[in-house]
């Protein structure tokens, strides 16, 4: 947003100065004089390099933060207040500086009489996929606040479902990390150590610690050789992943892993159902809203189904061919879809399926949460005492020797 430095008057006649962002000079102007200050003298302030904000961080608005404005947003526009000034009050109340910025430039865009839906549009990289549609949709149907408080329903259920996704992953991911640094710290750190002191005092290795002995070398040796594959392999996802295929094979291979597979099936099969309910309850056209769930499913694998879907549609077909074909798509998701198409109530089937799988969701990780923390506190025991008997048995070794 740019800024504009200013030479006024107070109510008092007291000479003052400063500086302000606004969208432009007469919204700059309009805001001091709101303040009681009468501005003699403005110009845009020096925007150098150096004296610009850096922004870090994702780009996109987090949901906790962005869904209290949209109910906000409705709650004011409801209550008669225009969207301009609507826009003005949240963007001065909202603590995120992206959401505080992009919000004064859509007010100023809309006072200058551009539609609300266009002015989001320049800034959609910093929101969910579906809320430009949906806002443009509310504006066609004259229902704007409604589809709001629908949009805000839709972020709140994405985030929890995301959020019970993470909840499971969580305590496996650092009990394989500790398992990592533990087992490194031990055979890096503590086995050479000691295995020296045996040899010193002239014990004999059995084979078990010869061969912890022997990766416990390798590891000192080529430690910074396994940082730098490990980056490597890292970088080449990342690389991957941008593209539609590498997205696809890795999206096919999280969906294959067990335990977990089900439950990424379970959640994306939830979230595009529940974001095809909600537009089409606001009355996005169907091929839109395809085309809107496909990017936020957030999984290769559907979203190539659902385009597939589009396209049958689009040609006069019925969109649950492609659905059937696809096997990661249960049967009651497909019959259910095929009953919403022949009886013109797509939507509430969508409903119907979103809230059925949200709560599977919630099932399957209280399932897996005590399944999970036996099985990793298992393994992290047998690594540390495989490592640690092979490392005590010449102790053993020598004291039998000792006693015969």
């Amino acid at each position: 947003m740019p800024a504009y430095s200013y030479k006024a008057f107070d109510i008092s006649g007291n000479k003052t100065n400063g500086k302000i962002e606004s969208p432009d000079q007469q919204a700059a102007i309009s805001t001091l004089k709101k303040k009681g200050i009468y501005v003699v003298r403005i110009q845009e302030a020096d925007n150098s390099i150096w004296k610009r904000e850096i922004e870090l961080g994702p780009k996109r608005i987090p949901s906790k933060e962005f869904v209290p404005f949209l109910r906000q947003f409705a709650t004011l526009y409801k209550a008669g207040v225009t969207i301009v000034e609507s826009l003005r009050i949240l963007s001065e109340q909202t603590s995120n500086k992206k959401l505080k910025k992009i919000l004064a430039e859509c007010a100023g865009k809309v006072a200058r009489g551009h539609q609300l839906s266009e002015a989001f549009r320049e800034h959609q990289a910093a929101f969910p996929p579906v809320f430009v549609n949906m806002v443009r949709a509310g504006e066609i149907t004259g229902n704007l606040e409604d589809v709001l408080d629908k949009l805000a329903s839709l972020l709140e259920k994405e985030h929890y479902t995301r959020e019970k996704v993470k909840s499971a992953l969580t305590y496996p991911t650092v009990i394989a990390v500790v398992a990592l640094i533990v087992t490194g710290f031990l055979l890096i750190n503590v086995i050479p150590k000691f295995v020296l002191n045996l040899k010193k005092a002239g014990g004999t290795l059995p084979m078990s610690t010869q061969i912890i002995l022997g990766l416990s070398d390798h590891l000192v040796v080529m430690w910074h050789w396994y940082v730098v594959g490990f980056l490597l392999l890292f970088l080449l996802y990342r690389v991957a992943d941008r593209t539609k295929k590498g997205r696809y094979l890795f999206d096919t291979l999280k969906l294959r892993m067990p335990l977990f597979g089900k439950l990424f099936q379970k959640a994306a099969i939830a979230r595009c159902s529940r974001t095809m309910a909600t537009l089409l309850q606001s009355a996005v056209p169907t091929l839109q809203v395809f085309t809107v769930a496909a990017n936020v499913v957030g999984n290769e694998v559907y979203a190539r189904t659902l385009r597939e879907s589009r396209d049958a549609l689009r040609s006069g077909h019925s969109m649950v061919w492609p659905i059937k074909q696809q096997k990661m798509f249960p049967p009651l998701v497909t019959q259910m879809i095929a009953i919403g198409e022949q009886t013109g109530n797509l939507d509430a089937m969508f409903g119907k399926i979103a809230d059925f799988y949200e709560a599977d969701v919630e099932t399957t990780v209280d399932k897996l949460r005590p399944l999970i923390e036996p099985i990793m506190i298992l393994i992290l025991a047998v690594v540390v005492g495989v490592i640690v008997m092979a490392t005590i048995a010449p102790i053993f070794s020598m004291y039998s020797n000792i006693s015969t």
